[in-house]
């Protein structure tokens, strides 16, 4: 029977849209390949979050699906913390393997060193390698790494890894189409653009009702990190508003003490901020809040994402609050109805739409049709299998 080495360092029951991405993936693959290959996923136990943790097997069998799951040092998200976490994925991996043969690589890849490791198995052993790239590392990197000198000694070496790895890849898909431009140098592979999609928890809600609360919740649940920049928008944008409106933020990551520091300063009283928590109670939340928030921090990178918060979030009948630029403004623009839309940072034009919105609710049924994660799972297992020697 064939076998398939499935490489994601965040796999249920993390907290991630690394995690809501390739758990039913893998599962999709496992039946669609039922009697014919074997999947073998070999992830992380769940550290998405210092401050979230939830029990889950090392090792598991599910049919034609088994997981492993390696105990990586506890972090806090930052750069040295995950090249370390890596390194002790890297070896763990390589041990797992050693005496397992396969035919495919699958590597879902956000940091390119998942990307990388699938890359150096598969061309140790000659086979087919297939990415699935969720985010611009070498891009990224350029924007949030402030340190010169570091810079220019770690982006040279980073873009001789790329460029080792995307020209190995039989294929790749990009899960934004703003990624596709940055892609065009590399030739060798084939593409595809499957996105992310709204999961099944999101499918099927329940309307509610239109702005019951008195004072107007506006949640944001997901990292508090550089690239989300919430510490440039959420103090400022709640000063102004003042206690008619009220901030839940539910989450953690590296610059959880910016937010905290800025609200500090700020004398901000109407922001109150939560450790993650389950994806289910979490729902809940989202049926209590008013409004729904996402921000990106206004770096060029970001101009080519597509935040996999929009598809949760779009399948509610509530209006989301979005400061974002490049591809995924356009996104939003053309697929998001009832929402407000700025650019990173813009507090005063947030701010100015808000006051101006007249609340309302309304389910966004042609996004939902559109983009439902199992249909777009099934194609992506077809792509994927179609590698398969």
């Amino acid at each position: 029977m064939k076998k398939i080495l499935y490489l994601t360092f965040y796999f249920e029951p993390d907290l991630c849209a690394g995690s809501f991405r390739n758990s039913p993936l893998a599962i999709e693959l496992a039946r669609q390949l039922e009697g014919k290959a074997e999947i073998h996923v070999i992830t992380t136990l769940p550290n998405r979050y210092s401050t979230f943790d939830s029990g889950a097997p090392e090792f598991e069998q599910r049919g034609n699906l088994s997981i492993n799951r390696i105990l990586i040092p506890k972090h806090k998200s930052g750069f040295a913390d995950q090249i370390n976490s890596f390194k002790t994925y890297f070896f763990e991996v390589n041990k797992i393997i050693a005496t397992n043969k396969y035919d495919l690589v699958f590597a879902s890849s956000s940091r390119l060193f998942t990307a990388y490791l699938g890359y150096k198995v598969a061309k140790k052993r000659r086979i087919p390698l297939y990415l699935d790239i969720r985010d611009i590392f070498v891009d990224t990197i350029k924007d949030v790494l402030k340190n010169k000198m570091l810079k220019a000694g770690v982006l040279p070496a980073l873009h001789r890894i790329e460029r080792k790895v995307f020209n190995y890849a039989s294929h790749i898909n990009l899960i934004s189409g703003g990624f596709e431009s940055y892609f065009v140098k590399f030739k060798k592979p084939q593409y595809s653009y499957f996105s992310n999609g709204i999961d099944d928890e999101f499918l099927n809600l329940n309307a509610t009702a239109a702005g019951t609360n008195e004072t107007k919740v506006i949640t944001y649940a997901g990292n508090i990190g550089e690239g989300q920049g919430l510490h440039k928008i959420i103090p400022q944008a709640a000063k102004a508003l003042g206690n008619s409106y009220k901030f839940l933020i539910i989450g953690d990551g590296g610059v959880k003490h910016k937010l905290t520091d800025e609200l500090d300063r700020l004398n901000v009283t109407n922001v109150e901020i939560r450790n993650p928590i389950p994806r289910k109670e979490l729902l809940k939340v989202y049926e209590q809040s008013d409004f729904f928030f996402l921000h990106l921090n206004d770096y060029e990178a970001f101009e080519k994402v597509l935040p996999s918060k929009i598809f949760e979030l779009g399948a509610y009948d509530k209006p989301i609050i979005a400061g974002v630029a490049g591809f995924a403004n356009q996104f939003i623009a053309e697929n998001i109805p009832n929402r407000i839309l700025f650019l990173p940072g813009q507090v005063d034009e947030m701010i100015r739409q808000l006051k101006a919105y007249t609340y309302h609710t309304a389910f966004r049924t042609e996004f939902i049709q559109n983009f439902k994660r199992e249909a777009i799972n099934s194609n992506m297992a077809k792509s994927i299998a179609y590698y398969l020697p």
